[in-house]
């Protein structure tokens, strides 16, 4: 079964479109027109052994809130459709990774039910011109519509761009687990509900 999607998602406020093959060789294609976004996107590809295209047009003459929600979201709805039914899959993902001084955790649910924990701050307010208010949002929107449980924690760090790396390599590393075959489930529910 080949585990892949494309969502297109067009508001007045932002076109985006998400291509996923969650089989893939970790390799991104991004057009987002927001850079550092873009380098945190190739974190999860890379580090989850997903192919990601994303393309996006926002209105970034405001700022880059909506096209990085809005992404979140699609990338949400992708990867829930790339999923599908879920049987004979690990569910549950967990990684720690540091990057010099900082560290982060990410523990991923498969569970259908949206759900998040977020407790990472940041030492200061911009990553060159990126918000990093907006990681929040972007793991909100994603959370929301991939009906996935996520805990996001950043035990410790100085620099925001190390601290904003490991959080994004980490979600790439759950991502990977939970997204695994399991051999020992194979065609089988990772519940005992029958439902995810």
């Amino acid at each position: 079964m080949q585990r892949t999607a494309e969502i297109e998602r067009n508001t007045l406020e932002t076109q985006v479109s998400v291509s996923l093959n969650l089989d893939g060789a970790g390799e991104s294609r991004l057009d987002t027109g927001v850079p550092f976004l873009e380098h945190m996107l190739d974190q999860i590809a890379r580090h989850g052994m997903i192919d990601i295209t994303i393309r996006a047009r926002g209105d970034l003459q405001v700022d880059a809130h909506h096209t990085t929600e809005d992404i979140g979201i699609t990338f949400g709805q992708a990867l829930a459709r790339a999923v599908g039914d879920k049987k004979g899959i690990r569910r549950y993902g967990h990684a720690y990774v540091p990057l010099d001084e900082a560290l982060s955790r990410v523990v991923i649910d498969l569970s259908g039910r949206p759900g998040m924990e977020f407790n990472v701050e940041f030492p200061r307010a911009r990553i060159g011109d990126f918000d990093t208010e907006l990681f929040y949002e972007f793991f909100q929107g994603f959370v929301n519509h991939a009906g996935v449980t996520l805990h996001a924690d950043t035990l410790r760090g100085r620099n925001a761009h190390h601290i904003a790396e490991t959080l994004f390599k980490a979600f790439g590393r759950a991502l990977r687990m939970a997204l695994e075959p399991d051999p020992r489930m194979a065609g089988l529910l990772p519940s005992t509900k029958g439902a995810l």
